[in-house]
């Protein structure tokens, strides 16, 4: 009779032993939990999602409106597909071929100041002992400065007949120089200015990656007798490869879309259309020829071209490493 009865009681109390009530005070805790999680759940992906809204209003369905216009033509309020016609307008442009040069002698100029000279500055900081902090805000200054303010800047110190440089020039018995006003020195000068404005991101973003280095690298260094440059050359950028990379391939992407210095500076054409870029010729197609399927055949190009030489390179950087 015992045995029945704490049979029944061990019924009564469930597997774990707990009773009628304790199951339903487990049970709504658990609940409670799980109401908890869902609700935590609901706010995050709510974030997420308006993210994501935004993300895709702003920049997916401009891209792919830009694809579906390629292949359109409006004329007087009526849109009408047309192909490749558009492709074959802006390959017979001679406009398009002179932009292409003009795009690549930039990148291959911005390459070499605006590429070099940030890194260059970096290790000059990384090396001083005082005025770090004054040095890297001096440096960080230009980037904090509205991009029209400071390409209005460098168009006075410009000018052919008060600017900045010319006079620094005649005070050190030099020739001076047209600048802007001449094809040969507008594309160089644009450069110029664009690395002024934009090396402040980069040479902080260096000279965080060269306070990662461990120091024992460049003492053994210095005890094998390595000087300043091999230092640099077999421990610096060795160890900062990565970012060295990453920036080579941001810089090319966002060099290859300038508009705003040669737009300010020379007002998009420049002498003789030295200064032409594609990204102007897209402007120019879209905003004052009414051309909307030629500028979005010509976006569509330059999109492919990017994209291609993006995976590209990260092609030969993972077969390099």
């Amino acid at each position: 009779m015992a045995a029945i009865t704490v049979s029944q009681d061990k019924t009564r109390r469930g597997p774990r032993g707990w009773g009628p009530g304790q199951r339903g005070a487990a049970g709504d805790q658990e609940r409670g939990g799980l109401r908890r999680k869902v609700r935590r759940n609901i706010s995050a992906h709510g974030f997420l999602l308006g993210a994501l809204l935004c993300f895709g209003f702003f920049t997916w369905y401009p891209m792919v409106r830009e694809v579906i216009m390629s292949f359109q033509k409006t004329k007087r309020g009526e849109t009408s597909w047309v192909g490749l016609e558009n492709l074959d307008k802006i390959f017979a442009d001679p406009a398009f071929w002179q932009a292409w040069r003009n795009t690549l002698l930039y990148t291959g100029l911005a390459l070499v100041l605006g590429f070099a000279i940030p890194f260059f500055v970096a290790i000059l900081l990384n090396e001083l002992r005082h005025a770090k902090s004054y040095l890297r805000i001096l440096v960080y200054l230009p980037v904090m400065l509205p991009p029209v303010a400071s390409v209005l800047l460098f168009k006075y110190f410009y000018d052919p007949d008060f600017g900045l440089f010319n006079h620094i020039l005649s005070a050190l018995h030099l020739p001076t120089s047209l600048w802007l006003n001449s094809a040969s020195t507008a594309m160089i000068s644009v450069v110029i200015a664009s690395t002024w404005m934009n090396m402040g991101s980069a040479t902080l973003i260096y000279l965080a990656a060269l306070q990662t280095i461990p120091g024992e690298l460049y003492e053994a260094a210095e005890l094998d007798g390595a000087g300043l440059l091999r230092r640099i050359w077999h421990v610096t950028i060795p160890q900062t490869r990565l970012i060295l990379s990453l920036l080579l391939l941001l810089q090319i992407v966002a060099t290859m879309q300038v508009f705003v210095e040669p737009f300010l500076l020379t007002g998009g054409n420049g002498p003789q259309g030295s200064t032409t870029t594609v990204v102007y010729l897209v402007y120019q197609y879209a905003f004052n020829f009414n051309n909307y399927g030629s500028a979005s055949a010509l976006g569509l190009v330059m999109l492919l071209v990017l994209a291609g030489f993006s995976a590209v390179y990260v092609r030969l950087s993972r077969n390099s490493d």
